[in-house]
């Protein structure tokens, strides 16, 4: 074995393509082939792409086919802090000798093929998932679809949770550049789950080319939420009344939640008896159980601390109207720290109207941003609002949480290293 530690392995990667972000499937694909592994998978597979609502989407699945007691295996990223977050197998993230005993299977089959770290991490979540032989595999594309490492292998059941600007420089600066991207994922005659009402034209063309079932929210399924905090799916084959309200903060996680359920139903899992392995019980047991951190995530009490991983406009809007929905007696404190490849102003402008004051945090990270250029960005928004400038995400939580008052409200946001740093503070110094 090249290496005996988890650390050592992943520092390895992170050098061995020049390249951070190296779009493509000729790699991956490659090393398949030498692993001796099919673009079919042994088991069904669910794909899962989007601007926003992957994260959720995939922790419903997970959590619905957990209660069902079907054996499942999910590759996310990225993690909020430890690699292991990243591969899951039934609920648990699997350890460090197991991640590196893939490594090794891996390594010794890519010859001098330079994959990337994405790429290592993709193909170590195949390899363990056919080591624990699971009935159903769900990957989370990390950017965009067409070219993410993880479509490398043919999905069973295709899921597009939102279609928005974001990662310019690799998909488009347009939505429509973006959803053909996106809608790489889709395999000719396999269903796809479409959660948008009006989905792009190219995504539409793209899936007629294929002959892709489509499954489009409003037009082939619809849900309404009902009295008595319940909700309901219908499509044509499929009636749920009176679901649970989704684990998941925010009216928008039933839509997240529906493109779940209609996913898992695609894959028509029969049992012995040929009756379906997921039953309603499932379905509502696996929504009230869907745990996914950093989703608008409360960690402290009077005042209220919140933290979320919203780094682009429309995961921000969908923020703001969290914030506005759950109105409170007294002021909205923000601390934002964010990567300077992201729609900083964007972000800052829809988050603008639910915020009282706000403390810019530098990002000690490849891309952060300083204390001082995300302040700027802030005064260009509003030059007149109450700010304060802080080296670091810690240091903006220990002064937010200084100034608030009890009936305050601190929300924090901007990314994932943002909220983890955030998470740290707040467990070391909750009272």
């Amino acid at each position: 074995m090249r290496f005996n530690t988890l650390a050592e392995w992943l520092n390895w990667q992170e050098g061995l393509n020049p390249k951070a972000i190296d779009l493509g499937l000729d790699r991956v694909s490659r090393v398949l082939g030498l692993l001796n592994f099919s673009t079919d998978f042994f088991c069904p597979v669910i794909t899962v792409a989007g601007t926003n609502g992957k994260g959720s989407t995939v922790a419903f699945i997970e959590s619905i086919l957990h209660q069902a007691e079907l054996s499942v295996g999910c590759y996310t990223s990225p993690h909020l802090f430890t690699y292991n977050e990243r591969i899951r197998v039934n609920n648990q993230c699997v350890s460090d000798e197991e991640l590196c005993a893939a490594f090794d299977v891996i390594d010794q089959a890519r010859a001098d093929i330079p994959l990337t770290y994405f790429e290592f991490g993709t193909l170590a979540s195949l390899v363990i998932f056919q080591k624990y032989n699971v009935d159903v595999a769900v990957l989370e594309v990390g950017l965009g679809g067409r070219l993410d490492a993880v479509n490398a292998v043919n999905a069973d059941v295709s899921v597009i949770t939102s279609i928005d600007i974001d990662h310019v420089d690799w998909l488009g600066d347009n939505v429509e550049l973006i959803a053909k991207e996106k809608a790489g994922i889709m395999r000719s005659h396999k269903p796809s789950v479409v959660s948008l009402l009006n989905p792009p034209s190219t995504l539409l063309s793209h899936a007629q080319a294929l002959n892709v079932p489509l499954l489009c929210l409003g037009q082939d399924y619809v849900y309404q939420p009902l009295a008595n905090n319940t909700w309901q799916l219908k499509a044509s084959n499929i009636h749920l009344d009176d679901l649970p309200l989704p684990s998941l903060q925010g009216g928008f996680q039933m839509q997240n939640a529906a493109a779940a359920i209609m996913a898992i139903k695609s894959l028509n899992l029969l049992a012995a008896d040929n009756t379906q392995r997921i039953q309603d019980k499932h379905i509502a047991l696996g929504l009230q159980n869907a745990k996914l951190s950093g989703r608008y995530q409360q960690l402290h009490e009077q005042p209220a601390v919140i933290v979320d991983v919203a780094h682009n406009e429309q995961s921000a809007s969908k923020l703001a109207e969290l914030l506005s929905d759950q109105p409170i007696a007294g002021k909205t404190l923000a601390v934002i720290a964010m990567l300077g490849d992201k729609a900083v102003d964007e972000v800052i402008a829809v988050m603008r109207p639910a915020v009282d004051a706000w403390f810019g945090a530098g990002l000690s990270v490849p891309r952060g941003m300083n204390a001082k250029n995300i302040s700027q960005a802030v005064r260009g928004i509003d030059a007149d609002v109450r700010l304060s400038d802080c080296e670091s995400v810690a240091d903006a939580c220990a002064q937010a949480l200084a100034a608030a008052a009890s009936n305050d409200r601190i929300i924090v946001f901007g990314s994932f290293y943002t909220v983890a740093e955030a998470i740290t503070f707040f467990n070391e110094n909750s009272e």
